[in-house]
């Protein structure tokens, strides 16, 4: 029975940047990947020959000095075939039939805003400002010691709506500021205003999308990991953790091969990692009630469309839709029908002038497809059907001849999600993090057994530029912090070509 260094469970972005983390820094690691595809929700798939993206759509703040940018860098990303997005618009935010432009550039945007609302210039001067000042601070969260007001522990703790209610005199404004946030789940009653603002900030700074989809991602990190050394694995559904003294000892694959390691990462659902784990170990009952006990964010229904050739104009931008007037309490999940939607553009293969896909993302409850959860059937395909079928409605508003430009419709649920990228309940941010209850809505890299960590966006932070940081938060457990930033700041890799 081989022993590894690390042994990684699952394989989204952050199970593949802490493997390749550690990789550098010389340990023998394994990921582990259930199903046959690496990636989690940065997994593409084909249809014919139509990709389409699984959950990544786009980036932000990938330019040089700016957030992402370091730690791609580092991860050896950035020469992926980005494109940057239009920067007189990289988003189009349509409130009640009225359509607002969000360009890049800090000051630009404000300059845009200010157009649309000139009687609240210096508030939304005030906000942008805020937003540039949190995205300057953000590499202060791998600073020990470092305190100031724009850290995330300070931010974490307000309210993200509060702020945006004290900031500004018009509804219609908070609306719209708030309307390019399909990143995350705007609930007014527990999102804190860091989360709220590096997402937005990120975007604002720069966005990017990823010509060929999310999956490049994935294959760049895992190719590098075995250039250093490390394995990754699919078809390796792990099934149980072997405790003895109180250490994690291996790990059962399949309900058959015993994998033996030093250290242990999940990135998997915290409570899914504790289902794996026997009731006789270290873990306290207390510890696993609370996780147990967290509330998920809500998933994602898409409609993937793929369409006739030539007939609908590639949009380097995205449409945020809401036919209703907010975004907040999850637009779009408590009302009935379909009433806010994200529409994202395939990027053109050969650069021409139309795309061949577009998908359509709306918020949904887990509880809305629990009924299938043990079993598909007619209902199911009915239900899906009737989904998208309002999506497409929704935006046909904006895009009139889409419907008639049409060639087949896929489409995915939480229960999909689950099911292909093996987010928990199909939550399309993880666990629902509450400002004023931060103690409890946070979690630590750090389990109650010492060679057991966890990681992803369930932790702290979501989101691409959520987990990239969280995966050092967890990786510097073992190796410290220090060293980490020195790498992160020295700049790309370091390992053999």
């Amino acid at each position: 029975m081989e022993k590894y260094d690390v042994i990684i469970i699952g394989s989204g972005l952050s199970g593949l940047e802490c493997a390749y983390i550690l990789s550098r820094k010389g340990y023998h690691v394994c990921v582990l990947e259930q199903n046959a595809h690496i990636g989690g929700c940065l997994q593409t798939f084909r249809r014919g020959k139509t990709t389409f993206d699984t959950g990544f759509h786009y980036v932000g703040g990938l330019e040089e000095g700016q957030s992402l940018h370091a730690l791609f860098r580092y991860f050896d990303l950035l020469d992926l075939p980005w494109q940057k997005m239009d920067e007189d618009g990289f988003s189009e935010v349509i409130i009640q039939g009225k359509s607002y432009m969000f360009p890049s550039g800090h000051e630009r945007f404000a300059d845009k805003m200010a157009e649309y609302f000139p009687h609240q210039r210096q508030q939304i001067v005030n906000y942008t400002s805020f937003l540039k000042k949190v995205g300057e601070n953000i590499m202060n969260s791998f600073q020990t010691g470092v305190k100031n007001d724009f850290t995330a522990s300070t931010l974490l703790e307000r309210s993200a709506y509060d702020f945006l209610q004290n900031s500004f005199d018009d509804p219609l404004l908070i609306n719209v500021l708030s309307g390019a946030s399909f990143t995350m789940e705007l609930c007014a009653e527990k999102l804190p205003l860091y989360v709220f603002a590096q997402i937005n900030n990120s975007f604002i700074q720069s966005a990017w999308r990823l010509k060929g989809g999310g999956s490049l991602i994935a294959e760049k990190l895992a190719d590098n990991i075995r250039r250093m050394g490390g394995e990754v694995h699919t078809n390796a559904k792990v099934t149980r953790f072997n405790e003895h003294g109180g250490l994690m000892k291996s790990v059962c694959v399949n309900n058959g091969e015993e994998i033996a390691g030093k250290h242990f990462i999940s990135s998997m659902h915290p409570a899914l990692t504790l289902s794996l784990i026997p009731e006789t170990s270290n873990i306290r009952n207390i510890y696993r009630k609370r996780i147990n006990n967290m509330e998920n964010t809500h998933g994602i229904f898409t409609a993937h469309l793929q369409l006739k050739p030539d007939t609908v104009p590639y949009l380097n931008r995205n449409i945020n839709i809401f036919n209703g007037t907010s975004p907040w309490n999850d637009a779009g999940v408590r009302s009935s029908g379909t009433t806010a939607a994200l529409v994202s553009f395939q990027m053109p293969k050969s650069g021409g002038a139309y795309t061949s896909n577009i998908d359509i993302l709306t918020p949904m409850l887990w509880q809305e497809v629990a009924q299938w959860a043990n079993g598909r059937g007619a209902a199911y395909s009915a239900f899906k059907a009737q989904k998208a079928e309002e999506c497409v409605h929704l935006v046909s508003k904006r895009l009139p001849h889409l419907k008639d430009s049409i060639e087949r419709i896929y489409t995915s649920t939480p229960l999909t999600y689950r099911d292909y990228t093996g987010t928990y309940e199909g939550s399309a941010y993880g666990i629902r993090k509450d400002y004023s209850h931060l103690v409890y809505t946070l979690l630590s890299p750090q389990t109650q057994i010492p060679n057991l960590l966890l990681t992803g966006q369930n932790l702290n932070l979501h989101g691409v530029l959520g987990v990239s940081m969280t995966s050092f938060f967890t990786c510097a457990k073992w190796v410290g912090m220090e060293s980490l930033i020195k790498e992160l700041e020295n700049g790309g890799p370091v390992y053999p070509r």
